[in-house]
């Protein structure tokens, strides 16, 4: 079984880069299984295509406005998904569509795909999580770790 976890968003717009700050603290507070590969993706979706096609579980940590309070952690599964991007909700959206698009039309989608987002409430210019999404990002890692237990992956947290 092949699993990726693949944290998008941009570090230098505040809340934005939630995804990233989640799988690097997934990486650096958890042993992770040897078939769970874990990528910061940043803003530049399509340099991953070739480590996302065809795995069995993709499971992305992002930023998400879904209309929610800031802070709030969203996932959205199946056919969940392709209805997120119908609205431009984050500002790297576009190149994260574009990804899951070329996927499907190359006929080398992943088999399950998990989209974990947290509703931000700054885009401001900070390398930081805002006041209000940064208390949030241990139980966003919480929730990726779930997932992957899920799966039949479970992390083990360093020193246990």
């Amino acid at each position: 079984m092949r699993v990726v976890v693949l944290g998008v968003g941009n570090l230098l717009l505040s809340d934005e880069g939630i995804g990233v700050h989640a799988v690097n603290a997934l990486t650096a507070g958890y042993d992770l299984p040897a078939d769970v590969s874990v990528i910061d993706g940043g803003t530049s979706g399509m340099d991953c295509l070739d480590q996302i096609a065809e795995v069995d579980h993709l499971i992305i940590a992002d930023c998400m406005r879904a209309k929610k309070p800031p802070g709030t952690i969203t996932r959205l599964s199946g056919e969940q998904i392709p209805a997120f991007f119908k609205t431009k909700i984050s500002p790297h959206q576009v190149g994260l569509s574009d990804v899951l698009a070329t996927l499907n039309l190359h006929g080398i989608m992943p088999a399950n795909i998990v989209l974990i987002g947290v509703e931000p409430a700054s885009f401001e210019l900070s390398m930081t999580p805002s006041p209000t999404v940064a208390p949030v990002l241990p139980q966003l890692v919480a929730t990726i770790c779930a997932e992957l237990t899920a799966i039949g992956c479970p992390p083990v947290a360093k020193g246990a």
